[in-house]
Protein backbone atom coordinates (compact mmCIF):
# COMPACT_ATOMS: atom_id res chain seq x y z
CA UNK A 1 0.00 0.00 0.00
CA UNK A 2 1.35 3.39 -0.94
CA UNK A 3 0.55 6.75 0.56
CA UNK A 4 -1.19 9.18 -1.77
CA UNK A 5 -1.39 12.83 -0.61
CA UNK A 6 -4.88 14.30 -0.68
CA UNK A 7 -5.79 16.75 -3.44
CA UNK A 8 -5.02 20.42 -3.01
CA UNK A 9 -7.55 22.31 -0.96
CA UNK A 10 -7.86 20.51 2.37
CA UNK A 11 -4.48 19.06 3.22
CA UNK A 12 -2.50 21.01 5.79
CA UNK A 13 -0.67 23.28 3.44
CA UNK A 14 -1.66 26.89 3.90
CA UNK A 15 -2.78 29.37 6.48
CA UNK A 16 -4.52 32.45 5.09
CA UNK A 17 -8.15 32.26 3.99
CA UNK A 18 -8.59 32.40 0.22
CA UNK A 19 -9.50 36.02 -0.61
CA UNK A 20 -11.88 36.92 -3.41
CA UNK A 21 -10.94 40.11 -5.16
CA UNK A 22 -14.37 41.58 -4.74
CA UNK A 23 -17.09 41.28 -2.16
CA UNK A 24 -20.38 42.54 -3.51
CA UNK A 25 -20.50 44.99 -0.63
CA UNK A 26 -17.37 46.74 -1.87
CA UNK A 27 -17.03 45.64 -5.45
CA UNK A 28 -16.58 49.09 -6.92
CA UNK A 29 -13.11 49.70 -5.47
CA UNK A 30 -10.28 47.52 -6.74
CA UNK A 31 -6.53 47.49 -7.20
CA UNK A 32 -5.42 49.63 -10.10
CA UNK A 33 -2.08 49.74 -11.80
CA UNK A 34 0.00 52.82 -11.20
CA UNK A 35 0.03 53.49 -14.91
CA UNK A 36 -3.71 52.87 -15.30
CA UNK A 37 -6.80 54.72 -14.20
CA UNK A 38 -6.52 57.24 -11.42
CA UNK A 39 -8.96 57.01 -8.55
CA UNK A 40 -12.16 58.61 -9.82
CA UNK A 41 -14.51 58.86 -6.87
CA UNK A 42 -15.00 62.30 -5.33
CA UNK A 43 -12.72 62.68 -2.32
CA UNK A 44 -10.67 59.62 -3.26
CA UNK A 45 -6.88 59.69 -3.37
CA UNK A 46 -3.92 57.32 -3.45
CA UNK A 47 -2.82 56.12 -0.01
CA UNK A 48 0.05 53.89 -1.13
CA UNK A 49 1.85 52.74 -4.28
CA UNK A 50 2.87 49.08 -4.03
CA UNK A 51 5.07 47.92 -6.90
CA UNK A 52 2.69 48.61 -9.82
CA UNK A 53 -0.50 48.63 -7.71
CA UNK A 54 -2.40 51.34 -5.88
CA UNK A 55 -4.18 51.37 -2.54
CA UNK A 56 -6.84 54.09 -2.48
CA UNK A 57 -8.50 55.93 0.39
CA UNK A 58 -11.98 54.75 -0.61
CA UNK A 59 -10.86 51.14 -0.66
CA UNK A 60 -9.22 51.50 2.73
CA UNK A 61 -12.34 53.08 4.20
CA UNK A 62 -14.62 50.41 2.78
CA UNK A 63 -12.45 47.67 4.26
CA UNK A 64 -12.54 49.47 7.62
CA UNK A 65 -16.32 49.86 7.43
CA UNK A 66 -16.78 46.17 6.70
CA UNK A 67 -14.54 45.11 9.59
CA UNK A 68 -16.39 47.40 11.99
CA UNK A 69 -19.75 46.09 10.80
CA UNK A 70 -18.57 42.51 11.33
CA UNK A 71 -17.30 43.39 14.80
CA UNK A 72 -20.63 44.95 15.77
CA UNK A 73 -22.50 41.89 14.54
CA UNK A 74 -20.19 39.47 16.36
CA UNK A 75 -19.76 41.68 19.44
CA UNK A 76 -15.98 41.71 18.89
CA UNK A 77 -13.72 44.32 20.41
CA UNK A 78 -11.45 46.18 17.99
CA UNK A 79 -8.30 48.23 18.61
CA UNK A 80 -8.47 52.02 18.57
CA UNK A 81 -9.17 53.69 15.21
CA UNK A 82 -5.56 54.66 14.44
CA UNK A 83 -4.22 51.18 15.19
CA UNK A 84 -7.02 49.52 13.25
CA UNK A 85 -6.46 51.77 10.25
CA UNK A 86 -2.74 50.92 10.22
CA UNK A 87 -3.45 47.18 10.50
CA UNK A 88 -5.91 47.29 7.60
CA UNK A 89 -3.56 49.38 5.48
CA UNK A 90 -0.74 46.90 6.13
CA UNK A 91 -3.04 44.04 5.10
CA UNK A 92 -3.96 45.80 1.85
CA UNK A 93 -0.30 46.48 1.08
CA UNK A 94 0.55 42.81 1.76
CA UNK A 95 -2.23 41.76 -0.63
CA UNK A 96 -0.81 44.00 -3.36
CA UNK A 97 2.71 42.70 -2.77
CA UNK A 98 1.54 39.11 -3.12
CA UNK A 99 -0.56 39.85 -6.20
CA UNK A 100 2.34 41.44 -8.08
CA UNK A 101 4.66 38.63 -7.03
CA UNK A 102 2.17 35.99 -8.20
CA UNK A 103 1.75 37.65 -11.59
CA UNK A 104 5.51 37.46 -12.11
CA UNK A 105 5.67 33.77 -11.14
CA UNK A 106 4.72 32.42 -14.57
CA UNK A 107 1.88 30.31 -13.17
CA UNK A 108 -1.50 30.46 -14.92
CA UNK A 109 -5.17 30.11 -13.93
CA UNK A 110 -7.56 28.42 -16.36
CA UNK A 111 -10.78 30.11 -17.47
CA UNK A 112 -12.69 27.13 -16.10
CA UNK A 113 -11.50 27.95 -12.57
CA UNK A 114 -12.76 31.53 -13.00
CA UNK A 115 -16.12 30.38 -14.38
CA UNK A 116 -16.65 28.07 -11.41
CA UNK A 117 -15.73 30.80 -8.91
CA UNK A 118 -18.13 33.30 -10.55
CA UNK A 119 -20.96 30.75 -10.59
CA UNK A 120 -20.43 30.08 -6.89
CA UNK A 121 -20.33 33.78 -6.00
CA UNK A 122 -23.62 34.26 -7.86
CA UNK A 123 -25.20 31.25 -6.14
CA UNK A 124 -24.04 32.40 -2.70
CA UNK A 125 -25.84 35.70 -3.29
CA UNK A 126 -28.93 34.00 -4.77
CA UNK A 127 -28.27 35.48 -8.20
CA UNK A 128 -27.79 34.08 -11.66
CA UNK A 129 -24.52 34.87 -13.42
CA UNK A 130 -26.39 37.38 -15.60
CA UNK A 131 -27.88 39.05 -12.53
CA UNK A 132 -24.44 39.16 -10.93
CA UNK A 133 -23.09 40.85 -14.05
CA UNK A 134 -25.85 43.48 -13.86
CA UNK A 135 -25.17 44.01 -10.17
CA UNK A 136 -21.47 44.51 -10.80
CA UNK A 137 -22.14 46.90 -13.65
CA UNK A 138 -24.45 48.95 -11.42
CA UNK A 139 -21.59 49.17 -8.89
CA UNK A 140 -19.16 50.33 -11.55
CA UNK A 141 -17.47 46.96 -12.11
CA UNK A 142 -17.68 45.17 -15.46
CA UNK A 143 -17.35 41.39 -15.73
CA UNK A 144 -13.93 41.32 -17.48
CA UNK A 145 -12.38 43.37 -14.67
CA UNK A 146 -14.15 41.20 -12.10
CA UNK A 147 -12.73 38.07 -13.76
CA UNK A 148 -9.27 39.60 -13.78
CA UNK A 149 -9.42 40.29 -10.05
CA UNK A 150 -10.63 36.76 -9.34
CA UNK A 151 -7.81 35.38 -11.45
CA UNK A 152 -5.30 37.37 -9.39
CA UNK A 153 -6.62 36.03 -6.10
CA UNK A 154 -6.65 32.39 -7.24
CA UNK A 155 -3.15 32.87 -8.61
CA UNK A 156 -1.93 34.34 -5.31
CA UNK A 157 -3.29 31.35 -3.41
CA UNK A 158 -1.59 28.83 -5.67
CA UNK A 159 1.75 30.62 -5.63
CA UNK A 160 1.57 31.07 -1.87
CA UNK A 161 0.90 27.38 -1.31
CA UNK A 162 3.68 26.26 -3.64
CA UNK A 163 6.37 28.64 -2.40
CA UNK A 164 5.65 28.29 1.30
CA UNK A 165 5.72 24.49 1.04
CA UNK A 166 9.04 24.65 -0.77
CA UNK A 167 10.50 26.51 2.21
CA UNK A 168 9.48 23.93 4.79
CA UNK A 169 12.25 21.46 5.53
CA UNK A 170 11.54 18.34 7.56
CA UNK A 171 14.64 16.30 8.41
CA UNK A 172 14.90 12.62 9.31
CA UNK A 173 15.91 13.70 12.80
CA UNK A 174 12.69 15.74 13.09
CA UNK A 175 10.65 12.67 12.13
CA UNK A 176 12.55 10.41 14.54
CA UNK A 177 11.89 12.84 17.36
CA UNK A 178 8.19 13.13 16.50
CA UNK A 179 7.73 9.36 16.37
CA UNK A 180 9.53 8.92 19.68
CA UNK A 181 7.25 11.51 21.28
CA UNK A 182 4.18 9.84 19.81
CA UNK A 183 5.18 6.44 21.18
CA UNK A 184 5.83 7.94 24.60
CA UNK A 185 2.41 9.57 24.60
CA UNK A 186 0.68 6.42 23.36
CA UNK A 187 2.26 4.43 26.17
CA UNK A 188 0.24 6.52 28.64
CA UNK A 189 -3.06 5.13 27.38
CA UNK A 190 -5.22 4.12 24.47
CA UNK A 191 -6.93 6.33 21.95
CA UNK A 192 -10.65 5.67 21.68
CA UNK A 193 -13.35 6.52 19.19
CA UNK A 194 -16.65 6.18 21.02
CA UNK A 195 -20.23 6.88 20.04
CA UNK A 196 -22.93 7.55 22.57
CA UNK A 197 -26.66 7.72 22.98
CA UNK A 198 -27.41 10.15 25.79
CA UNK A 199 -30.72 10.38 27.61
CA UNK A 200 -30.47 13.42 29.82
CA UNK A 201 -31.74 13.66 33.39
CA UNK A 202 -32.48 17.15 34.77
CA UNK A 203 -30.46 18.15 37.81
CA UNK A 204 -32.37 17.37 40.99
CA UNK A 205 -35.00 15.35 39.10
CA UNK A 206 -37.57 13.42 41.14
CA UNK A 207 -37.34 9.64 41.32
CA UNK A 208 -40.23 9.12 38.89
CA UNK A 209 -38.54 11.37 36.31
CA UNK A 210 -35.27 9.46 36.71
CA UNK A 211 -37.16 6.20 36.20
CA UNK A 212 -38.81 7.52 33.04
CA UNK A 213 -35.48 8.63 31.62
CA UNK A 214 -33.87 5.30 32.49
CA UNK A 215 -36.72 3.50 30.73
CA UNK A 216 -36.03 5.58 27.60
CA UNK A 217 -32.36 4.54 27.73
CA UNK A 218 -33.35 0.90 28.20
CA UNK A 219 -35.66 1.23 25.18
CA UNK A 220 -32.72 2.44 23.06
CA UNK A 221 -30.55 -0.42 24.34
CA UNK A 222 -33.25 -2.96 23.44
CA UNK A 223 -33.40 -1.64 19.88
CA UNK A 224 -29.63 -1.98 19.56
CA UNK A 225 -29.69 -5.54 20.89
CA UNK A 226 -32.37 -6.30 18.30
CA UNK A 227 -29.93 -5.32 15.58
CA UNK A 228 -30.83 -1.72 14.76
CA UNK A 229 -28.04 0.55 13.56
CA UNK A 230 -26.44 2.55 16.39
CA UNK A 231 -26.25 5.78 14.40
CA UNK A 232 -29.95 5.53 13.45
CA UNK A 233 -31.04 5.05 17.05
CA UNK A 234 -28.71 7.86 18.16
CA UNK A 235 -30.21 10.30 15.66
CA UNK A 236 -33.72 9.43 16.83
CA UNK A 237 -33.27 9.20 20.61
CA UNK A 238 -29.99 10.77 21.71
CA UNK A 239 -30.02 14.21 23.32
CA UNK A 240 -26.36 15.17 22.89
CA UNK A 241 -24.72 17.54 20.43
CA UNK A 242 -23.37 14.69 18.26
CA UNK A 243 -26.70 13.05 17.53
CA UNK A 244 -26.66 14.11 13.86
CA UNK A 245 -23.28 12.39 13.49
CA UNK A 246 -24.70 9.17 14.89
CA UNK A 247 -23.37 10.01 18.34
CA UNK A 248 -19.74 9.58 17.24
CA UNK A 249 -17.25 11.51 19.36
CA UNK A 250 -14.17 10.99 17.16
CA UNK A 251 -10.78 9.51 17.98
CA UNK A 252 -9.41 10.96 21.24
CA UNK A 253 -6.72 10.04 23.75
CA UNK A 254 -8.24 8.23 26.70
CA UNK A 255 -7.16 11.02 29.05
CA UNK A 256 -9.36 13.47 27.10
CA UNK A 257 -12.48 11.40 27.67
CA UNK A 258 -14.50 11.24 30.90
CA UNK A 259 -13.04 8.65 33.28
CA UNK A 260 -16.50 7.10 33.46
CA UNK A 261 -16.49 6.44 29.71
CA UNK A 262 -13.00 4.90 29.79
CA UNK A 263 -13.77 2.57 32.66
CA UNK A 264 -17.18 1.57 31.25
CA UNK A 265 -15.68 0.55 27.90
CA UNK A 266 -12.52 -1.08 29.23
CA UNK A 267 -13.68 -4.63 28.51
CA UNK A 268 -15.88 -3.77 25.52
CA UNK A 269 -14.62 -5.04 22.17
CA UNK A 270 -14.44 -2.81 19.09
CA UNK A 271 -17.87 -2.70 17.45
CA UNK A 272 -19.71 -3.62 20.67
CA UNK A 273 -21.80 -1.58 23.14
CA UNK A 274 -21.85 -1.31 26.90
CA UNK A 275 -24.09 -4.03 28.37
CA UNK A 276 -26.09 -1.56 30.48
CA UNK A 277 -26.73 2.20 30.37
CA UNK A 278 -24.01 4.11 32.20
CA UNK A 279 -25.24 6.73 34.69
CA UNK A 280 -23.50 10.13 35.00
CA UNK A 281 -24.49 13.54 36.30
CA UNK A 282 -25.76 14.35 32.79
CA UNK A 283 -28.00 11.30 32.46
CA UNK A 284 -27.85 7.78 31.02
CA UNK A 285 -25.28 6.88 28.34
CA UNK A 286 -25.11 3.92 26.01
CA UNK A 287 -21.59 3.70 24.63
CA UNK A 288 -20.25 1.96 21.53
CA UNK A 289 -16.55 1.37 20.90
CA UNK A 290 -16.00 2.28 17.25
CA UNK A 291 -12.22 1.98 17.37
CA UNK A 292 -9.43 1.56 19.87
CA UNK A 293 -5.77 2.27 19.18
CA UNK A 294 -2.99 1.44 21.58
CA UNK A 295 0.71 2.09 21.46
CA UNK A 296 1.22 0.66 17.96
CA UNK A 297 1.85 3.57 15.55
CA UNK A 298 1.59 1.20 12.59
CA UNK A 299 -2.10 0.40 13.13
CA UNK A 300 -4.52 3.16 12.16
CA UNK A 301 -8.10 3.68 11.10
CA UNK A 302 -8.27 5.04 7.58
CA UNK A 303 -11.23 6.96 6.21
CA UNK A 304 -12.42 7.31 2.65
CA UNK A 305 -14.34 10.56 2.37
CA UNK A 306 -15.45 13.07 -0.22
CA UNK A 307 -16.19 16.75 0.14
CA UNK A 308 -17.53 19.88 -1.45
CA UNK A 309 -15.42 23.00 -0.89
CA UNK A 310 -16.61 26.55 -1.43
CA UNK A 311 -14.17 29.29 -0.60
CA UNK A 312 -14.90 32.43 1.41
CA UNK A 313 -13.09 35.72 1.80
CA UNK A 314 -14.15 36.51 5.35
CA UNK A 315 -16.61 35.62 8.11
CA UNK A 316 -19.51 37.41 6.45
CA UNK A 317 -19.06 35.55 3.20
CA UNK A 318 -18.39 32.28 5.04
CA UNK A 319 -21.87 32.61 6.56
CA UNK A 320 -23.35 33.03 3.07
CA UNK A 321 -21.42 30.02 1.82
CA UNK A 322 -22.55 27.93 4.79
CA UNK A 323 -26.20 28.73 4.07
CA UNK A 324 -25.73 27.73 0.44
CA UNK A 325 -24.07 24.45 1.45
CA UNK A 326 -26.78 23.74 4.01
CA UNK A 327 -29.36 24.02 1.23
CA UNK A 328 -27.34 21.64 -0.93
CA UNK A 329 -26.96 19.23 1.97
CA UNK A 330 -30.72 19.13 2.47
CA UNK A 331 -31.26 18.45 -1.23
CA UNK A 332 -28.74 15.60 -1.14
CA UNK A 333 -30.26 14.06 1.99
CA UNK A 334 -33.75 14.22 0.45
CA UNK A 335 -32.45 12.36 -2.59
CA UNK A 336 -33.05 15.27 -4.96
CA UNK A 337 -29.39 15.50 -5.91
CA UNK A 338 -26.31 13.30 -5.69
CA UNK A 339 -23.30 14.34 -3.63
CA UNK A 340 -20.79 13.61 -6.39
CA UNK A 341 -22.80 15.55 -8.98
CA UNK A 342 -22.95 18.60 -6.71
CA UNK A 343 -19.21 18.34 -6.06
CA UNK A 344 -18.47 18.32 -9.80
CA UNK A 345 -20.72 21.33 -10.28
CA UNK A 346 -19.71 23.68 -7.47
CA UNK A 347 -16.68 22.41 -5.54
CA UNK A 348 -13.59 24.60 -5.75
CA UNK A 349 -11.13 21.86 -4.85
CA UNK A 350 -8.93 19.75 -7.09
CA UNK A 351 -11.06 16.73 -6.21
CA UNK A 352 -14.17 18.20 -7.93
CA UNK A 353 -13.69 16.27 -11.18
CA UNK A 354 -13.81 13.00 -9.21
CA UNK A 355 -17.00 13.92 -7.39
CA UNK A 356 -15.06 15.22 -4.40
CA UNK A 357 -13.53 11.80 -3.62
CA UNK A 358 -10.40 12.17 -1.48
CA UNK A 359 -9.43 8.51 -1.46
CA UNK A 360 -8.23 6.64 1.60
CA UNK A 361 -6.59 8.86 4.20
CA UNK A 362 -4.77 8.09 7.44
CA UNK A 363 -5.00 10.28 10.56
CA UNK A 364 -3.08 13.51 10.10
CA UNK A 365 -3.60 13.79 6.33
CA UNK A 366 -6.05 16.67 6.67
CA UNK A 367 -6.07 19.91 8.63
CA UNK A 368 -7.40 19.43 12.18
CA UNK A 369 -10.74 21.21 11.77
CA UNK A 370 -11.59 19.09 8.72
CA UNK A 371 -10.38 15.84 10.29
CA UNK A 372 -12.27 16.40 13.54
CA UNK A 373 -15.54 16.94 11.69
CA UNK A 374 -14.86 13.92 9.46
CA UNK A 375 -14.14 11.69 12.45
CA UNK A 376 -17.51 12.50 13.98
CA UNK A 377 -19.38 11.12 10.96
CA UNK A 378 -20.65 7.59 10.57
CA UNK A 379 -20.24 6.02 7.11
CA UNK A 380 -22.83 7.57 4.80
CA UNK A 381 -23.28 10.61 7.01
CA UNK A 382 -22.97 14.15 5.68
CA UNK A 383 -21.61 16.87 7.93
CA UNK A 384 -23.17 20.29 8.44
CA UNK A 385 -21.08 23.03 6.78
CA UNK A 386 -17.58 22.89 8.29
CA UNK A 387 -15.33 25.94 8.26
CA UNK A 388 -11.59 25.64 7.78
CA UNK A 389 -8.94 28.06 6.66
CA UNK A 390 -9.58 26.94 3.09
CA UNK A 391 -13.28 27.80 3.02
CA UNK A 392 -16.43 25.90 3.96
CA UNK A 393 -16.90 22.17 3.38
CA UNK A 394 -19.59 19.54 3.23
CA UNK A 395 -18.01 16.22 4.14
CA UNK A 396 -19.36 12.74 3.54
CA UNK A 397 -17.67 9.62 4.92
CA UNK A 398 -17.94 6.74 2.46
CA UNK A 399 -16.26 3.97 4.46
CA UNK A 400 -13.62 3.17 7.08
CA UNK A 401 -11.08 0.43 7.48
CA UNK A 402 -8.32 -0.67 9.81
CA UNK A 403 -4.92 -0.62 8.19
CA UNK A 404 -1.37 -1.49 9.09
CA UNK A 405 1.08 1.02 7.72
CA UNK A 406 4.58 0.10 6.69
CA UNK A 407 7.47 2.04 8.28
CA UNK A 408 7.77 4.36 5.27
CA UNK A 409 4.09 5.33 5.51
CA UNK A 410 4.39 5.96 9.25
CA UNK A 411 7.25 8.34 8.58
CA UNK A 412 5.32 10.11 5.80
CA UNK A 413 2.39 10.54 8.18
CA UNK A 414 4.71 12.11 10.73
CA UNK A 415 6.20 14.32 8.03
CA UNK A 416 2.71 15.59 7.09
CA UNK A 417 1.92 16.48 10.70
CA UNK A 418 5.21 18.33 11.10
CA UNK A 419 4.67 20.20 7.83
CA UNK A 420 1.27 21.35 9.04
CA UNK A 421 2.71 22.56 12.34
CA UNK A 422 5.37 24.63 10.55
CA UNK A 423 3.22 26.20 7.87
CA UNK A 424 1.97 29.17 9.89
CA UNK A 425 5.39 30.49 10.86
CA UNK A 426 6.82 29.77 7.40
CA UNK A 427 3.99 31.65 5.71
CA UNK A 428 4.59 34.69 7.92
CA UNK A 429 8.31 34.64 7.07
CA UNK A 430 7.52 34.39 3.34
CA UNK A 431 5.06 37.29 3.48
CA UNK A 432 7.54 39.41 5.44
CA UNK A 433 10.32 38.79 2.91
CA UNK A 434 8.07 39.71 -0.01
CA UNK A 435 7.12 42.94 1.76
CA UNK A 436 10.76 43.84 2.40
CA UNK A 437 11.64 43.33 -1.28
CA UNK A 438 8.66 45.30 -2.56
CA UNK A 439 8.54 48.94 -3.59
CA UNK A 440 6.13 50.67 -1.20
CA UNK A 441 5.56 54.41 -1.35
CA UNK A 442 3.19 55.98 1.18
CA UNK A 443 1.26 59.05 0.03
CA UNK A 444 -0.07 61.91 2.12
CA UNK A 445 -3.68 63.09 1.70
CA UNK A 446 -4.01 65.95 -0.79
CA UNK A 447 -4.21 69.41 0.72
Amino acid sequence: MTHTPPPSGISGRRTAAWALAVLLACSSVQAQTAGGRAASRPGDFIVAVVNTELVTAVELQQRLDRIKADARRDNTRLPDDDSLRQQVLDALIDERVQITHARESGQRVDDGDIDRAIANIAAQNQLTVLQLRDRLRADGMDLPRFRSNLRDQILVERVREREVNQRIRITDADIDQALAARQAQAAVGDELNLAQILVTVPEGAAADVVAQRQARAEQALARLRAGEDFSKVARELSEDANREAGGELGMRPADRLPDLFVSATKGVAVGQITPQPVRSAAGFHILKVIDRQGDDPYKVTQTRARHILMRAADAAQAAQVARRLETLRAQIERGERKFDDVAREVSEDGSAAGGGDLGWASPGNFVPEFEEAMNRLSPGGISPPVGSRFGVHLIQVLERRSATLDPKEVREQARARLRESKFESTYLEWAKELRLRAYVEMREPPV
